[in-house]
């Protein structure tokens, strides 16, 4: 496939101003994001993500490596590299209040060297497409959070570039507004084949509509292969087991050391111990933890478990980060 953007071991440095003390936020960073992929960029508070999208929208300089944007090295020819991207910057940073709906549209446009005839059937197509038609006269200050984020997306479409980056697009939206910016994303992604990079904290978003996952932690690549190898990497080994009795403390603290993602739950109707087994003879340290107090076992069920659950044991797990394989695809 052909590659749209090439990361090559960024890294970032910032230094604490009392202590001078230099914190290496991305540390030899390296990926790829192919034409026509939605990519998931994604990370715990404090990983370096944000840092990495801020050096890839040219907001932020690298302390060392390259990136390039359709064969444009964005440190050497800076602004034809970003002639390819847009972006939208969690917050609202993306769009002028005192202009209307339709204004935004047009001005942002012109930025790009568009006309308002160039964009016009477009600009009627995203405000049908995004439910904003009947806004389009009003200032953007007047609009609810969800209205305005879904202008900003309209405003980075429309601006016809390789890629869109969209950062945190359904932070802060409530779960109707939501859940209907993930319909429209998810039309663009099926019609348009754009090229998107998203980063977000809503695993929904990611679970739906990403090809592939970087996750970053602690200023370092751990994950790069697709979404649906990731679930059935953990999909195989998610178990719920029903017991018959609870365990006693002593039985409940020794799962917890040896499974430390495990989930015991114990109520007067039942007593549910979910495990994630990460080697084929864990099953049998598990059963010998029951057999010591001849704890009863009723069943055994595989769990199905969503992207949320795999980027918490991804980030959390430990032994899991060794699980997972590095995959470039």
């Amino acid at each position: 496939m052909e590659k749209i953007i090439e990361v090559r071991g960024i890294s970032k440095i910032y230094e604490k101003r009392k202590t001078k003390e230099k914190i290496h936020a991305v540390r030899d960073v390296s990926f790829h994001v192919n034409r026509g992929e939605v990519l998931g960029l994604l990370g715990p508070n404090g990983a370096g993500k944000t840092s990495t999208i801020k050096m890839l929208c040219g907001l932020l300089e690298s302390d060392g490596g390259s990136i390039s944007i359709n064969g444009l090295d964005i440190c050497k020819k800076r602004l034809k590299a970003l002639e390819h991207i847009s972006a939208v910057l969690e917050g609202n940073r993306n769009l002028y209040w005192r202009l209307t709906v339709r204004e935004n549209l047009e001005y942002f446009a012109g930025n790009r060297g568009y006309s308002r005839k160039q964009i016009a059937d477009q600009a009627d197509k995203l405000l049908e497409q995004f439910n904003l038609k009947e806004k389009e006269n009003e200032l953007v200050n007047g609009l609810s959070r969800g209205m305005q984020q879904k202008l900003a997306i309209a405003v980075a479409l429309l601006a016809n570039t390789d890629v869109i980056l969209l950062d945190e697009p359904t932070l802060g939206l409530d779960v109707e507004v939501s859940y209907e910016l993930r319909n429209i994303l998810k039309t663009i992604v099926r019609e348009e084949k754009r090229t998107i990079i998203i980063s977000s904290h809503d695993m929904p978003v990611v679970q739906e509509l990403c090809d592939r996952a970087i996750i970053i932690n602690k200023g370092e690549v751990v994950i790069d292969d697709r979404v649906e190898n990731l679930l059935k990497l953990f999909e195989t080994r998610a178990y719920s087991i029903k017991l018959g009795e609870q365990l006693s403390p002593e039985q409940e603290k020794k799962l917890l050391s040896i499974f430390p993602l495990s989930a015991y739950k114990a109520s007067s109707h039942e007593t549910i111990v979910e495990v994630n087994l990460e080697h084929g003879q864990d099953i049998y340290e598990l059963f010998d933890l029951l057999k010591e107090e001849g704890t009863m076992v009723e069943s055994i069920d595989r769990i199905t478990i969503d992207f949320e659950q795999v980027f918490i044991q991804i980030v959390k797990g430990g032994k899991t980060l060794e699980m997972a394989p590095f995959v470039q695809c």
